[in-house]
């Protein structure tokens, strides 16, 4: 059965390191890692209490993207799937799919089944992209990305529902009469929207079911929230949401080498006690992410986290 995310309180996951590998934030040692770690990390997160382990999406990396971004990037389908293979509880999340670069349906054929393989873990996290070659090579639309974006959103709705046979009409899809099975186990795939702009942040509050911001430093996140929850006031949407953040880097306890400037390092209670700033604001799931040296260093981080840090974000 898959996790909930209860309403008032804090939850945390992470993106797991070696699948994505920019210089922006990648660690030495994830140039030399592969299954084995990538299999203790997720096992590591199942068992420290941590609410989703995240996978990123990307096809192919230019040449002149590449010094920056690296051409690592795990198909997030693909590895998903086999770490929930390994896992029980832990939720499944694509930070975030380029949805896209496919056709709706081929999208909902993907992760329905690994959501119905994973017995209802799944998250689909969707983003507009922004590697112009990458849509140019696939025959996609990189000007109307973000029209595209809002159309593939609704569709995936319709695909990714209870009916075998799901019917979407709009400007750039359209089927009906076409059946998938296995249909997912949830009864609706939660959808979480990512991005930091305007465009993003009114696609998040009126076609999603969370928000996942990209780059927001915590001054800028109430004023976002206070949007979100504009928008959607006007638009008559009054179910739950998930307004998410994504942490400064961590280091539980005192590190002894330098962790950059902008980490949070110390004593498990002080760095419960900064990330409680998050709640205050609204903000019900924090991705986290730690310095380390090693996968060995980064196992050891998730499990502090989990078993000191994490019982007094909700005090």
């Amino acid at each position: 059965m898959a996790q909930e995310f209860p309403q008032g309180t804090l939850s945390y996951g992470i993106q797991l390191p070696i699948q994505s590998q920019s210089t922006l934030y990648a660690e030495p040692w994830e140039a030399e890692a592969g299954a084995a770690e990538l299999a203790d990390l997720a096992r590591t997160a199942d068992r420290s209490g941590f609410a989703y382990i995240a996978c990123c999406d990307h096809v192919a990396i230019p040449h002149r993207l590449a010094g920056a971004m690296s051409t690592v990037w795990y198909d997030p389908v693909a590895t998903l799937s086999f770490l929930a293979g390994i896992t029980e509880r832990v939720r499944l999340l694509s930070h975030v799919a380029v949805v896209g670069l496919r056709h709706p349906l081929v999208t909902a054929k993907q992760y329905a089944t690994l959501d119905h393989l994973s017995g209802g873990r799944l998250i689909l996290g969707v983003g507009a992209g922004h590697v112009r070659e990458e849509f140019e090579a696939l025959g996609a639309d990189f000007e109307g990305r973000g029209a595209v974006l809002d159309e593939t959103v609704d569709a995936l709705r319709a695909a990714l529902g209870p009916e075998e046979y799901p019917e979407h009409r709009g400007e750039r899809y359209e089927f009906s009469g076409l059946g998938q099975r296995p249909r997912p186990d949830q009864e609706r795939v939660p959808i979480w929207v990512g991005g930091s702009s305007a465009p993003a942040v009114r696609r998040a509050a009126t076609r999603g079911d969370g928000w996942l911001p990209q780059g927001d430093r915590r001054a800028e996140l109430p004023a976002k929230i206070a949007r979100i929850r504009q928008l959607r006031e006007a638009a008559g949407l009054a179910g739950s949401f998930t307004f998410g953040t994504i942490a400064e880097p961590l280091y539980v306890g005192e590190p002894g080498w330098d962790v950059g400037r902008r980490t949070l390092s110390g004593k498990p209670e002080a760095l419960a006690e900064s990330l409680r700033e998050y709640r205050a604001m609204g903000v019900r799931q924090i991705q986290v992410r730690f310095r380390s040296r090693s996968c060995g260093e980064l196992t050891d981080q998730m499990a502090a986290f989990g078993a000191e840090v994490a019982p007094h974000l909700n005090d």
